[in-house]
């Protein structure tokens, strides 16, 4: 229970880790985009306020003279425009971009000569105008204000104003500290807000379905097999609801099996009970009987006697070898020692060791096999019991006078086993529990002839063989049990 604790915190911490980062992650871009978008609008306002500066210094002034500046008109004017909006910076460019004249201090100016392109592209620009050189900052564009200067006619050089100056971007990077600053925080506590809306959302809806959960399974545990969780569509609950679901109902499922184990058992105990009392008795009984009348029994009486005893000792431990047998096969302790060999020949001995006792019955016995039939892989003591068993079968419900057939036919990749016998047939309704543990036949056609286990054995075996066992019969004619088992390596006859 600790064990799972920490693993439970340790989930918990990992997944706030994650959060927190992602929360710190996006805060960051958030401030990035919010600056770049910042800086943007801020260079879109100035080109919109301050654009046509140039010109408007143009219109008012005549800055050139002769082709020349005429700083004593100009200068004036231009300082004037320069103290009165600092971030434009104000130069005079002759008709190829060459600064003629400016009103900035002249250490801080580091280009002699502008992009005349731009300017030009700035002059036909529709819409978003381009940025330009900047003479203080020759490795920055910046967005500045252009227009021409004609005298008589002729072009004599342009107006060329820079609307951010450094100075401007002084104050602004003094300014961006506290800007980011205050952006980050204010992203920051709104996120967080946020977060604990959606948190507390989902926590509520998490343990709301969980507290549901959490219900099913104590009724479950307290004995309604039928509880279920409300199934949701998708996401770990999903999975955990299909999964206690499936859980149920293979418990349930395992109960009934159990149940029916037990009634089974149940019903196994008072059958055996029953066939194991019915020999011993007769026993005990003639036990007493020759203790009893010792002296006054004939020896023929005393033999007979004994000859029914030793009878029903034999029948006493066939019962308990096919249970013994039968318990070893539900337990899955019987493993098949598969080998090839020829099937003719195991059931012409096994039919030998039934001569007698089908001679005693007037019952005839006959194998119909191939002499060029294939060998199969199985395990011989296991085939052995099954064709033993199935004979038992036959023989105890065949009159006399009947005939038990096996036959044995070759069939693609198996060899198909017929057992046919002339005797009381099984009705149509008791063959689908023929093969269960100690079923018996309707007691009205056959007092006291329990089917015993015997089929069920012959079921375990051919299970473990891969193989099914079927049957036909019909009531008064006789019945037809079947199976395959695999063809092994072929030999020479």
């Amino acid at each position: 229970m600790q064990l799972y604790k920490i693993k439970g915190n340790l989930l918990f911490w990992k997944i706030t880790g994650v959060f927190t980062v992602l929360l710190i992650v996006l805060g960051i871009v958030f401030v990035i985009i919010a600056s770049q978008f910042s800086k943007t609008y801020y260079t879109d306002a100035n080109q919109k306020l301050y654009g046509d500066i140039a010109g408007h210094l143009a219109s008012v002034t005549q800055p050139f003279k002769n082709g020349k500046p005429d700083t004593a008109v100009t200068h004036d004017i231009i300082h004037s425009t320069m103290v009165a909006n600092p971030s434009v910076e104000v130069y005079l460019l002759n008709p190829e971009g060459v600064i003629v004249d400016y009103v900035v201090p002249d250490t801080t100016v580091h280009m002699n000569k502008v992009d005349m392109d731009k300017v030009h592209a700035w002059l036909n620009g529709e819409g978003k105008r381009p940025l330009g050189d900047n003479p203080k900052q020759p490795d920055e564009l910046s967005i500045f204000s252009v227009a021409p200067v004609y005298e008589s006619g002729t072009l004599s050089g342009y107006v060329y104003a820079v609307l951010a100056s450094a100075k401007q971007r002084e104050i602004l990077k003094s300014l961006n500290s506290q800007f980011y600053l205050k952006l980050g925080s204010y992203s920051f506590f709104m996120a967080l807000v946020v977060a604990f809306i959606v948190g507390v959302a989902i926590f509520y809806l998490m343990t709301n379905s969980i507290s549901k959960v959490t219900a099913t399974v104590k009724r479950f545990k307290e004995g309604d097999y039928s509880a279920r969780i409300e199934e949701h569509d998708r996401g770990d609950l999903g999975m955990l609801s299909t999964t206690f679901n499936e859980m149920a109902d293979v418990i349930v499922d395992n109960f009934d099996k159990i149940t029916a184990t037990d009634k089974y058992r149940q019903e196994l105990i008072a059958n055996i009970s029953h066939d194991l009392r019915t020999p011993l008795s007769i026993i005990q009984g003639y036990i007493e009987t020759l203790m009893i009348k010792m002296d006054n029994l004939s020896e023929a009486d005393r033999e007979k006697y004994l000859d029914i005893m030793h009878d029903k000792t034999k029948k006493l431990s066939v019962l308990v070898d096919q249970l013994f047998q039968y318990a070893k096969l539900e337990a899955n302790l019987v493993k098949p020692e598969k080998e090839p060999f020829l099937l003719n020949e195991l059931v012409s001995d096994i039919l030998m060791a039934y001569k007698f006792k089908a001679e005693e019955k007037s019952i005839t016995l006959q194998l119909e096999a191939s002499q060029k039939l294939p060998t199969v892989f199985a395990d011989i003591a296991l085939t052995e019991r099954v064709f033993q068993n199935l004979l038992d079968n036959a023989m105890k419900f065949t009159p006399e006078g009947g005939s038990i057939v096996i036959k044995l036919k070759e069939s693609k990749s198996h060899v198909k086993v017929e057992i046919v016998d002339t005797g009381i047939g099984i009705a149509a309704e008791e063959i689908t529990h023929i093969f269960e543990r100690h079923k018996q036949l309707g007691k009205d056609r056959v007092a006291k002839k329990g089917m015993g286990i015997g089929l069920a054995i012959v079921k375990k075996i051919l299970e473990l063989h891969q193989t099914n066992i079927d049957v036909s019969s019909k009531v008064g004619e006789g019945s037809v049990f079947w199976f395959d088992l695999p063809i092994g390596q072929m030999v020479e006859p």
